[in-house]
């Protein structure tokens, strides 16, 4: 049987999955758990995916984060889907980098032909850097671009960070402490010890769990829909679809076939909020980077307020599943000033759901907070 789902009911299953629907009682539920459930948190920019994790979780700070990122080593920074640095859990690294790292290596042929990265100095740097970090305490890039030299290997421009992600996606290295600004870098076995030693997946069973992942946290979606947030080619997501074909229920959203998991369907039957379901999501947010087309969720006249280019997702307000305006923060001396710049006046309704979200990022950050609406334009 097909189940044929309205645009609200498709929002709602997403919002659901995704962890932006408030549950009563609020569960109690650690870093490592929200970063899990969504398969990971994109994490080019450190405090985006923090607040990525707030909106999703009740009770956390800032700082639980970083704690469950160096102390706990429950979750890890590292290069994973669409081959962009990541949030994931410790726990699901053992099949997850197999599968998502010789995909991206591979597509890098060409840029590493480019960069002078040729098979003979992939192969020497990786050495090279499980020499110097398993005799170092961790290194910044710099210093470790500076140890490789004395190994041998020059690296220079886009070579640096090219080589590095390579190490990280072969599952050599990740990211350690932060030292200031600037981030570091350790050996993965070094960094996790004993949590690493885990038997990775056939690649049958890591798609497999990478279909069910993705649509624990994004369903109702598509195979092409899994090819665009983990940068699988579109013919190994459609492989992941049918290992858990028996898993799913088929939907039909505006005509076209969409896929939930079946233990997902009874969420159909829930009441809706009484109030609106209204988040601040921040730079990059998984909900915005799930699907291969955005047209649900963002109106596409406003796409490119929200999409400003060269890969960067604004931080958006987000009203029952839609965005519905973009926001920035500047930080003062003693406060954060919120400003929201919304695409049409927004309703009395949201208000509340707005202040109270402001609200909730000050305290996630320890620091006071202001709103300050913009005019529509």
């Amino acid at each position: 049987m097909v189940i044929s789902l309205s645009d609200n009911q498709v929002l709602l299953l997403r919002q659901r999955a995704q962890r932006l629907i408030p549950q009563q009682p609020a569960a109690v539920t650690g870093v490592a758990q929200v970063v899990k459930d969504l398969c990971g948190i994109q994490a080019q920019d450190a405090t985006a995916a923090a607040l990525s994790v707030r909106v999703r979780s009740t009770n956390l700070l800032n700082d639980d984060v970083e704690r469950a990122r160096v102390q706990e080593r429950s979750i890890i920074r590292t290069w994973g889907q669409r081959g962009t640095l990541h949030l994931l859990a410790t726990e699901d690294l053992a099949w997850l980098l197999p599968l998502l790292g010789p995909v991206f290596i591979a597509g890098h042929q060409r840029r590493y032909a480019e960069l002078g990265l040729d098979e003979d100095i992939l192969a020497r740097g990786i050495l090279a850097i499980h020499a110097v970090l398993a005799n170092k305490e961790p290194l910044t890039r710099d210093e470790l671009v500076e140890q490789l030299s004395l190994h041998g290997i020059r690296l220079i421009g886009q070579a640096r960070p090219y080589l590095i992600s390579h190490a990280a996606l072969k599952g050599l290295i990740c990211f350690g402490p932060d030292r200031g600004a600037k981030p570091t870098y350790v050996l993965l076995s070094d960094w996790l010890g004993q949590v690493h030693q885990e038997q990775t997946l056939s690649q049958a069973s890591a798609l497999a769990e990478l279909a069910r992942h993705y649509l624990k946290a994004y369903g109702p979606a598509t195979p092409e829909d899994l090819a665009a947030w983990s940068g699988l080619p579109t013919s190994m997501a459609r492989t992941a679809w049918q290992h858990i074909a028996d898993q799913l229920n088929q939907a039909e959203i505006s005509g076209s076939p969409a896929w939930i998991l079946k233990t997902y369907a009874s969420w159909l039957d829930e009441p809706p909020a009484d109030a609106p379901v209204v988040r601040l999501l921040p730079a990059f947010d998984t909900y915005l980077l799930g699907y291969k087309k955005r047209d649900l969720l963002v109106p596409p006249q406003h796409a490119r307020r929200v999409n400003a280019g060269g890969g960067l997702l604004n931080p958006t307000l987000l009203v029952n599943g839609r965005v519905v305006g973009t926001w920035k923060s500047k930080r003062q001396k003693n406060r954060l000033d919120v400003m929201l710049e919304p695409f049409d006046i927004l309703s009395p309704e949201v208000q509340p759901g707005l202040q109270a979200e402001v609200t909730d990022v000050g305290r996630f950050l320890k620091v006071e907070t202001t709103l300050q609406v913009m005019p529509p334009s």
